[in-house]
């Protein structure tokens, strides 16, 4: 079995948190540019990551602040796959991946670093898109800014 190490996440991992939830204030404070909101629907929205692991990686998000998939309502739950479904489309029509990882990471021990409020990450994946600079540098490479992903996405939402 390979192992791969991605240092840049630990830092983000161990870091302090806000006491407030960013999804609940991205949401609320109604200024999709500066938080990077690509869609708002009935019951879900869709944002950037700010800590991405790839170039458009996404998050698809209830409005409701809730962890587990059990309290998610039908109408969540099919906003949410509609949702991930388009953001797949988008993604490939803007920025021609080789395929996607799509999930949710439910508690902190799987992973969650935003427990509390489930959401599903979108990421799009490209051949050969994992390299050597994370694990010597201890540094991503995301060749765009989030404002031009932002745009880039948006327009084609």
């Amino acid at each position: 079995m390979e192992v791969k190490f991605t240092p840049w996440r630990f830092t983000y991992i161990v870091s302090p948190k806000p006491a407030d939830c960013i999804f609940c204030k991205a949401a609320a404070q109604h200024n999709d540019v500066l938080n990077h909101i690509l869609h708002r629907g009935k019951t879900t929205f869709v944002i950037l990551n700010r800590y991405p692991y790839n170039n458009g990686h996404l998050m698809v998000v209830p409005y409701r602040h809730i962890a587990d998939l059990d309290t998610l309502t039908t109408d969540e739950l099919s906003e949410i796959a509609e949702a991930t479904r388009h953001a797949v489309t988008v993604l490939s029509r803007t920025m021609n991946p080789s395929g996607f990882n799509i999930g949710l990471n439910l508690g902190q021990v799987a992973g969650a670093g935003i427990a509390d409020h489930l959401h599903v990450h979108v990421v799009p994946r490209w051949q050969g898109d994992t390299n050597f600079v994370g694990v010597i540098a201890d540094t991503r490479l995301i060749p765009q800014s989030l404002e031009d992903t932002w745009t880039s996405l948006h327009t084609q939402w």
